[in-house]
């Protein structure tokens, strides 16, 4: 077993909300596939997290992504080669935010890693899953995920378009790698990777950093990687409140056993 603290290769930043959540360990896992290890890793993740709008979620409480710590941090961390991951963008969609705000929050997430040299993947929002929802379909998981929102379907997809219009914008101008989710992807919320086809999708994601002399490791090779990102310690918020009480904890919080350490904002 390695032991904590070993001295990272590199840098992995993953921004996003519930998708991301789910799937820590294995993107992880996936990513040093590609780019070695250990890492040290940077989240800033959480069940209905937004890029500019505070979130709660049942009695916890989360910063929009951009009022984290996660970018103090980066800006006072070593220099090492840095892999960033933002996927979830649309959370603020439902907390009623206009696209145009929206925009600017993932724009200013993108030139603080610019400014690190971060070879950036940004996941555009799932606009054909989105518009593929009825009615009924839409009103009900809305009220499930996002319970204060009371925006109609209408007016929640000519919003998802403007995003998706503006981060293919963005992507020309700002010069960073969008992958387009194709609804085979997702359940029948629109929004949420099906969770036996995670590998599969992030897998596609992930190939679209371009890492020279990357190749695919074999399935035994995978598995003992992976056997090395077991939880030696889980990590925890930086900061979050808990009925209304404020909790702090200091980073790094988690570490894996190949000697990866997580920073979770």
């Amino acid at each position: 077993m390695v032991s904590y603290r070993e001295t990272p290769r590199n840098r992995v930043i993953l921004l996003g909300a519930s998708n991301l959540t789910l799937s820590l360990r294995l993107v992880t896992h996936l990513m040093q596939q590609r780019f070695g290890g250990p890492s040290e890793i940077l989240a800033a993740i959480g069940h209905g997290r937004a890029y500019g709008s505070a979130n709660q979620v049942l009695l916890r409480g989360l910063p929009g992504i951009n009022a984290s710590g996660l970018w103090p941090q980066l800006n006072s961390a070593e220099v090492h080669p840095t892999y960033a991951l933002l996927t979830d963008i649309g959370n603020d969609i439902l907390y009623e935010s206009a696209p145009e705000q929206i925009l600017r929050q993932v724009e200013w997430c993108v030139e603080q890693l610019q400014m690190q040299s971060a070879k950036i993947v940004v996941t555009n929002l799932p606009m054909a899953s989105i518009e593929d929802l009825s009615e009924r379909r839409y009103t009900f998981y809305r009220n499930i995920f996002y319970p204060f929102c009371r925006l109609p379907r209408s007016e929640t997809v000519s919003r998802v378009r403007a995003v998706y219009q503006g981060l293919i914008d963005m992507a020309s101008r700002r010069n960073f790698t969008l992958y387009e989710q194709e609804p085979v992807w997702f359940g029948p919320d629109g929004i949420h990777v099906h969770y036996w086809k995670r590998r599969a999708f992030y897998r596609d994601v992930l190939k679209h950093f371009a890492v020279p002399g990357s190749n695919n490791k074999s399935a035994s090779g995978e598995s003992r990687k992976e056997s090395g990102l077991t939880w030696q310690r889980r990590p925890e918020f930086a900061y979050k409140t808990l009925l209304g009480r404020k909790i702090h904890c200091q980073q790094p919080s988690g570490w894996l056993a190949d000697g990866s350490s997580v920073f979770k904002y």
